[in-house]
């Protein structure tokens, strides 16, 4: 036949969406072009193509070859498109079942060598292909775990083109290639750390229990020591499990991040950049390709900044809209990427510069102006989207010696918070929430489920006085949900309301 037809995915974002790559023959001056809207890097496949398959034994024809890349309107890029090229290429003029190779989506980088090399991005190719119906794929020796995570789909992980149009009922010789090895795997899932290894601070574990029962955001500000990080680090492990679809979410942004992903982690993602990261870095971006940032791979678990007061003005300025959407998107010329930021994050703050403003027996040297500029990094806008805020103290060792009530470990924490989200759940049934963090403010307030104006009374009193916004009106209001639910209540009383304005205003313990 004179036509190859034969699929691959372009993915924007997390979104894949499947393209046909078509392959014809002309009686023109002999040459090979690709046309559809490609980039730079796609626009080199010509040359990788032609030499991988002079390598792998399996000659091209020597006419002009046009290859479309179809729907042409929209943008595609990346080396990963070459082994639907060539094989499709190849079906213009090699005896194959045309049958199989138009059933199947090739995804894959060719070496000169002939071997397919790895790429990002695999699972959310897969992915998408299967959406689309598609019930084959070839992916490259090294993405075949990745690959296999997607249900329903049969799986070639392919060594070379030759093994790849072997498949496809073609005679080529085996020569014996070995695979082209993966890049960095994706990070075991770290030793879990129990909250009963923090000393001293039961209030503020109490705190760190009301925030993960419903996904809510949290501030700690105190002198270095007081525990701020190793609270942090605890609350990943009192997250319930993932299930598939948040596993599979999180998977797919490891892997556009370019990690080999061969399993799929029920663990919470647990995400702390430094403070010198800049605002792409946080959210996502890039000049030619458009990756993951941290807030699209802290989604589904948890965004830790340390040193809040350290970060760019602007960084935390951009989480803002992330924070009240659940999902970035980025624009850029000719192209749109769209990511999942459904986090929760955790800001971590000295009081000042030097970290001893307001220590009993510390000696602050930061002046007036030093501190004012420090803590105006975390603007009003971003801590009106903050539900809790707590003010931490060092332990101090009569402290230590005194706490005599049984420490709280993670696995009793993580038992109440699942029966907390478990009660939250089956009062959201019917609705698009899961958790207290999401439901929207006008439910909260007038839905079937809205509290009595007496319980309500004193976020009223504090939104007359001007001590809330609406806001945060609606955020304490959500924290006393879910103080609620932790408790086993059918809903909030006064005190949990009390409570929950006491948490957003700091607690000192």
């Amino acid at each position: 036949m004179s036509v190859g037809r034969t699929w691959s995915v372009a993915l924007s974002g997390l979104e894949g969406a499947l393209v046909e790559v078509e392959a014809d023959l002309s009686n023109q001056t002999p040459g090979f072009q690709i046309i559809g809207l490609p980039d730079k890097a796609l626009g080199e496949a010509a040359r990788r193509v032609f030499n991988a398959c002079a390598n792998a034994g399996l000659q091209l024809p020597r006419r002009h070859l046009t290859v479309n890349l179809s729907p042409a309107s929209l943008p595609k890029s990346g080396s990963g498109f070459d082994v639907a090229i060539a094989i499709a290429s190849l079906a213009t003029e090699t005896a194959m079942d045309a049958a199989s190779i138009a059933a199947t989506a090739h995804l894959g980088e060719l070496g000169l060598d002939g071997r397919l090399r790895p790429v990002p991005g695999v699972l959310p190719a897969v992915a998408a292909a299967a959406q689309a119906g598609i019930r084959r794929v070839v992916v490259p020796w090294a993405n075949r775990e990745e690959a296999q995570l997607v249900e329903g789909v049969t799986v070639l992980g392919a060594i070379d083109l030759a093994e790849v149009a072997r498949w496809h009922g073609a005679v080529a010789e085996d020569l014996g290639h070995e695979p082209v090895a993966g890049g960095a795997s994706a990070p075991e899932d770290p030793p879990e750390l129990d909250l009963s290894e923090v000393i001293g601070q039961r209030e503020a574990v109490d705190a760190l229990v009301v925030a993960a029962a419903g996904g809510h955001h949290l501030l700690m500000c105190g002198p270095p020591g007081a525990g701020k990080t190793m609270l942090a680090r605890r609350l990943p492990g009192i997250l319930p499990a993932l299930d598939d679809r948040a596993a599979l979410s999180v998977a797919s942004i490891r892997s556009l991040s370019g990690e080999t992903v061969t399993a799929l982690s029920r663990v919470p993602p647990f995400e702390a950049p430094h403070h010198s990261a800049s605002m792409a870095a946080l959210v996502g971006g890039g000049s030619r390709h458009v990756r993951p940032g941290a807030i699209a791979r802290a989604s589904e678990g948890v965004l830790f900044l340390d040193e809040a007061g350290e970060f760019m003005g602007s960084a935390l300025d951009a989480l803002r809209q992330p924070l009240e959407g659940g999902s970035i998107v980025i624009h850029r010329a000719g192209a749109t990427a769209a990511f999942p930021a459904r986090f929760q994050l955790v800001l971590a703050t000295n009081p000042c510069p030097c970290g001893n403003y307001g220590v009993v027996g510390g000696a602050c040297i930061c002046p007036a102006m030093a501190i004012r500029r420090y803590l105006g990094r975390l603007s009003g806008p971003l801590l009106d989207r903050i539900d809790i805020e707590l003010s931490l103290a060092r332990v101090s060792v009569a402290h230590r010696h005194a706490s005599a009530p049984p420490t709280l470990t993670t696995a009793v924490a993580r038992d109440r918070v699942g029966e907390a989200r478990a009660r939250a759940a089956r009062r959201l049934a019917g609705t698009p929430w899961r958790v207290n963090a999401h439901v929207a403010g006008a439910w909260l307030r007038e839905g079937p489920h809205a509290p009595p104006p007496v319980v309500r009374r004193p976020l009223d009193a504090a939104l007359h006085r001007g001590a809330l916004t609406l806001r945060g009106y609606d955020r304490v209001l959500r924290v006393a949900w879910s103080i609620a639910d932790l408790a086993g209540r059918a809903s909030p009383g006064v005190e949990d309301v009390g409570r929950a304005l006491y948490l957003k205003k700091g607690i000192t313990p």
